[in-house]
């Protein structure tokens, strides 16, 4: 391979910028700059210095040698000033060693997949906490990065090899009198094979939801305040508010940290019938996106009606403008805050409740290949219900079903997903 570098912490001014460079020339591109390098995995102070021997800085430098480091290859990492001018000067001399060039985005991680540091799951966890805003998004993607999806998959692969090998043993001696019945056992590893998959596919749409941020629609009629309490909650003037109905015509989305957990609130148009054709749509959409929502807050006006859309039992139902209508138990004003409070901590328990329920598995791609796993197991026992003489019908859908979880860890068929996955990554990962 290659020996590639790049720039692995964000560009501009800062106190330290973290250069990195892996490959079969790292050791000695780290000589080139800095002279003898420290011992594997510790650091040393180095002054780095051009080929015509001027100083560049002075940085801190650590060495990794193959099999110890994040690529699985020789590297090496300069942390140096985070000057324009001491980034520039360091990535001009690397580029002008021989058998080094640049790296392409994600390809520091895309080696530690191809030499087998992380799997395919790690990569898209470490991607995740990249991108991690929440308390909620970051734990949960420590856990798919730290191999908690590649743990349970390999662990659901061994049951299922086990139970083939067992099928083959009896294939392989139809002829002769097999002194056990296999079946027993294999039934047993199948069911419960089958019952973890199912678990963990279950969860998959609230740990998406984590990683997504949930969405949580105020819907009700004209004039009941969502715009208000939208404002309210966002801290600024996100919607405009008005005493003339019809206001709102479109979605309006703001994204928050509930407790740790990605929301976005949505303000929607008044429901109502109308005959304004451009506020019509607007209702069309918000009942829309009210109805794909994680979670609704009815707003309620003095009438205290509901049109156009019916709560769900976990919905939250309050009376709005409490301000203006006296107290109540179920009621907010966003013009002074009057029970917005205890609303948001009712919506952030419901939320919480339901992010609990998350798993390991986190995309849907992993739930297609648990779902292809899953319904080649429920195959294989149908064919094993049949008895022996369909064990080699059992036995491939077994084959089938381990294909699919290697899927799963990016051991097999998922080219077409990587360039996807590595589009997202800096060049310094």
């Amino acid at each position: 391979m290659d020996t590639i570098f790049a720039l692995a912490t964000a560009r501009g001014k800062a106190g330290v910028a973290v250069i990195r460079v892996s490959g079969p020339c790292a050791h000695d591109a780290g000589r080139a700059l800095a002279g003898a390098l420290p011992p594997a995995r510790n650091a040393g102070l180095r002054r780095l210095k051009d080929p015509d021997g001027e100083l560049i800085d002075e940085a801190l430098v650590l060495r990794f040698d193959k099999g110890a480091s994040f690529t699985g290859e020789d590297m090496v990492e300069f942390h140096c000033h985070g000057s324009a001018a001491t980034v520039a000067a360091v990535l001009r001399v690397l580029g002008d060693l021989d058998g080094l060039r640049l790296a392409e985005p994600g390809e520091f991680t895309r080696r530690a997949l191809e030499n087998g540091v992380l799997d395919l799951a790690q990569v898209e966890g470490l991607g995740d906490l990249l991108e991690a805003e929440t308390e909620a998004q970051r734990r949960q993607a420590l856990r798919v990065l730290s191999g908690a999806l590649g743990q349970r998959a390999e662990s659901w692969r061994t049951a299922l090899i086990r139970a083939a090998a067992l099928l083959e043993a009896t294939i392989d001696f139809a002829d002769e009198d097999v002194p056990v019945d296999v079946t027993p056992e294999v039934s047993r590893l199948l069911d419960d094979v089958a019952r973890s998959l199912r678990e963990e596919i279950a969860g998959v749409q609230v740990a998406e939801r984590i990683r997504e941020g949930f969405e949580v629609a105020i819907v009700g009629p004209p004039n009941s305040g969502k715009s208000t309490l939208l404002n309210y909650l966002a801290g600024r003037d996100a919607a405009i508010t008005s005493e003339k109905a019809g206001t709102t015509r479109d979605v309006i989305e703001v994204r928050m940290d509930l407790h740790g957990l990605p929301v976005t609130i949505l303000d929607t148009a008044g429901l109502r019938d109308s005959d304004d054709t451009v506020e019509t749509i607007g209702i069309e959409r918000a009942i829309t996106r009210a109805r794909a929502a994680d979670l609704r807050i009815f707003l309620l006006d003095a009438t205290g009606r509901l049109e156009g859309l019916a709560p769900l039992p976990e919905d939250i139902v309050v009376q709005g403008k409490a301000d203006l209508r006296g107290s109540s138990d179920l009621a907010v004003s966003g013009k002074t805050g009057e029970g917005v409070a205890e609303l948001v901590a009712r919506v952030t328990g419901i939320l919480e409740g339901r992010a609990a329920r998350a798993v390991t598995a986190t995309r849907e791609r992993h739930r297609l290949a648990m779902i292809r796993a899953l319904n080649s197991i429920v195959e294989a026992g149908n064919r094993l219900s049949e008895g022996m003489e369909a064990a080699e019908l059992a036995a491939e859908e077994l084959r089938t079903a381990i294909r699919a979880l290697d899927s799963l860890v990016g051991r097999i068929d998922v080219e077409h997903v990587l360039d996807e996955i590595f589009a997202r990554f800096c060049l310094g990962k």
